[in-house]
């Protein structure tokens, strides 16, 4: 007689959180100020203001922006405040930053918007590989959301887990 085959994984009670559901599909651009720069060296306030209110601002429409100037030059930080001024009608996220600060920024948002509840005394895995690139600091906030709900935190996939929190038994 054969036995029969258990799937342990589906009865064990763990319940896979996937960061990579929460990747948000929007393009990513960068927003480099080195194009407005006079000589590549200074911003010339008269001729910002200028780009500012010719500058068709509806090519960011829903995109993801990360904002910086990578020429070795002091630029004011209200050049930024008045770019972030005219992207912020159109885009969906703007940070100063690079396209990783801006992709922490994204799953950040995400984030926020988990109910630490739904988990309250769960066993969790958080899922490991992705498809898409999910940052550490993604990671890191997910922990700190959880910890004081779940009964223990694991990492990996469910059949291979790094066990990282288990909840102290009260007596």
């Amino acid at each position: 007689m054969e036995a029969e085959i258990v799937n342990r994984v589906a009865n064990s009670g763990l319940v896979t959180l996937d960061l990579e559901e929460y990747y948000h599909p929007g393009e990513r651009v960068v927003y480099d100020l080195k194009d407005n720069l006079y000589m590549g060296l200074i911003l010339k306030e008269k001729d910002f203001r200028a780009f500012l209110k010719e500058h068709d601002w509806s090519q960011y429409a829903g995109k993801n922006v990360a904002i910086t100037c990578t020429e070795d030059a002091i630029v004011p930080t209200w050049a930024y405040m008045l770019l972030t001024l005219q992207l912020q009608p159109v885009a969906h996220t703007i940070v100063f930053g690079t396209l990783a600060d801006l992709e922490e920024k994204l799953y950040y948002e995400a984030i926020v918007r988990i109910q630490p509840e739904d988990y309250r005394d769960a066993r969790v895995v958080v899922k490991g590989c992705s498809k898409v690139p999910v940052p550490t600091a993604a990671y890191v906030e997910i922990s700190r959301v959880l910890r004081p709900v779940v009964q223990s935190l694991l990492f990996g996939e469910p059949c291979s887990t790094v066990p990282l929190y288990k909840r102290p038994k009260t007596t």
